[in-house]
């Protein structure tokens, strides 16, 4: 029997399906969102539980399970030079609301899990450890070891693979289960200045008076709010329609003593993609600037801001820093967080940066044309590098061979994201997985799914990969 037919036959038994369903439970039933730190527990008590049941479950399997100071877990594959590193990670968002069934129990239908966490990345994570078991199991000839480093703060800056890595060496080959098929081997850098402007308090009306919009910066913003002095809800309502119609926003207007109230509801998308999301801020923006304001600070502050970042350009146009490559695709912005008061504002974008921005075409130029409507650049901590693998390295190669294998394609091609994943630091390091192109994870979102047959079929494809990496 060949290699692929001895891997088919491992996974297609029920048995080991049924196990590998019964692992991805048991970390789920772990509510590991990040909490407050404490000795012991850098990233609180929850993502420490999901560690501590991750390593049981490793040990239960026979591996040589380690934890690392309770920043990662360590599995694995045998007493040999490492080679590779597989990276995920057991910490997850917040549930939200919106659920048809409990986030922290993980429920089968019809051949979809449900649950926080079973795409992001408790899933993944267990079908990498279920195929480092299976190379054992079939007594696939390996020479060197293969290592699943199990992380607990990925969702929040990823300080535990930082901690890691400070301390223990790159391997020479690295992948993380926790994106897309078929190999992501370029991540876009990042651009996310803080900028406002100042001025002392006036009484002229109308004017706005309050803004505020966005809780996180790589979160398209589904939600603002903004008070008018001296304008009614009647003197607003005019001018929302036309707003709403261009953007799909919606406006709620409530009278207050002396103005009026307005509520923007969006929707709230990955900045990565801030296209498929409705940009609540850049939508209460254009209203307002729309308005018959009292010529003062803050609304030169509103209009400049609503042509800075008008809803709908989210390739940066209207900033002048719009551009892209044909290997890294285009920059993307997403105006983030916005507050305004009586005497100033401030605010934040999001820019995923192609391999063709710097400094000058890209930095440069936004504070240049901030500083022309009066604002300014007050915190920039730098663009950051944009990752890249090369499409011909033989990790590349050897996992895009591996996918082919197990999809029955051809030719397929490496992408760029606009991104980061828990490689994205890691020299040589790659995204590989879980997520089959087509498919909806919904992951950070209600009702949060993965398809079995995808992750039996990852498993399978992480199993050739292993062996073929590591002989």
């Amino acid at each position: 029997m060949d290699l692929q037919a001895r891997i088919d036959s491992y996974f297609d038994d029920p048995a080991v399906r049924r196990e590998l369903v019964s692992a991805i439970s048991r970390l789920v039933g772990v509510k590991s969102v990040k909490g407050e730190g404490a000795p012991g527990a850098p990233f609180g008590p929850g993502p420490r539980a999901a560690l501590e049941e991750a390593l049981k479950l490793c040990g239960e399997m026979g591996f040589d399970a380690q934890n690392y100071d309770n920043y990662v877990g360590l599995a694995d594959l045998n007493d040999k030079p490492t080679q590779l590193h597989i990276l995920g990670h057991l910490d997850v968002v917040g549930e939200g609301t919106g659920w048809d069934t409990d986030p922290y129990t993980c429920v089968e239908k019809d051949g979809m899990l449900y649950g926080r966490g079973v795409s992001d990345d408790k899933g993944p994570v267990c079908a990498a450890l279920f195929a480092m078991k299976a190379v054992r199991d079939l007594g696939l000839p390996v020479t060197k070891n293969a290592r699943l480093i199990l992380g607990t703060d990925e969702e929040s800056g990823s300080e535990d693979i930082a901690y890691y890595y400070a301390r223990e060496p790159y391997a020479p080959q690295a992948f993380t289960p926790d994106a897309d098929f078929p190999v992501i081997n370029i991540e876009k850098g990042h651009y996310h200045p803080d900028f406002g402007a100042s001025w002392p308090a006036v009484m002229v009306e109308p004017r706005v008076s309050v803004l505020s919009g966005g809780f996180r910066v790589n979160v398209v913003p589904p939600e603002a709010q903004a008070e008018v002095l001296g304008l009614s809800a009647s003197d607003v309502r005019g001018s929302c329609g036309a707003v709403e119609g261009k953007s799909g926003a919606v406006f709620t207007l409530t009278d207050m003593v002396g103005g009026v109230r307005i509520h923007c509801t969006g929707r709230n998308a990955h900045a990565a993609s801030p296209e498929e999301g409705i940009n609540a801020i850049s939508a209460l923006l254009e209203l307002l600037a729309s308005l018959p304001l009292a010529e003062c600070d803050s609304t030169r502050a509103v209009r400049a801001m609503a042509k800075l970042f008008p809803f709908g350009d989210t390739a940066g146009k209207a900033l002048g820093i719009a551009q892209a490559d044909p290997e890294s695709g285009a920059l993307t912005l997403n105006l983030a967080l916005m507050t305004l008061s009586e005497t100033g504002f401030s605010a934040k974008f999001d820019a995923r940066v192609p391999i063709c921005a710097n400094g000058e075409n890209c930095a440069g130029v936004c504070t240049a044309v901030l500083n022309a409507h009066g604002i300014q650049v007050t915190g920039d901590d730098g663009m950051t590098h944009v990752h890249v693998v090369e499409a011909d390295s033989p990790l590349v190669k050897t996992l895009l061979e591996c996918y082919e294998t197990y999809t029955g394609e051809k030719d397929s091609k490496p992408i760029a994201i606009g991104g980061g994943t828990y490689v994205h630091d890691i020299p040589g390091g790659v995204a590989f997985g879980c997520d089959f192109p087509g498919f909806e994870p919904r992951m950070h979102s209600a009702n949060e799914q993965a398809s079995v047959e995808n992750l039996l079929k990852s498993a399978k494809i992480f199993t050739l990969a292993i062996a073929r990496l590591c002989q």
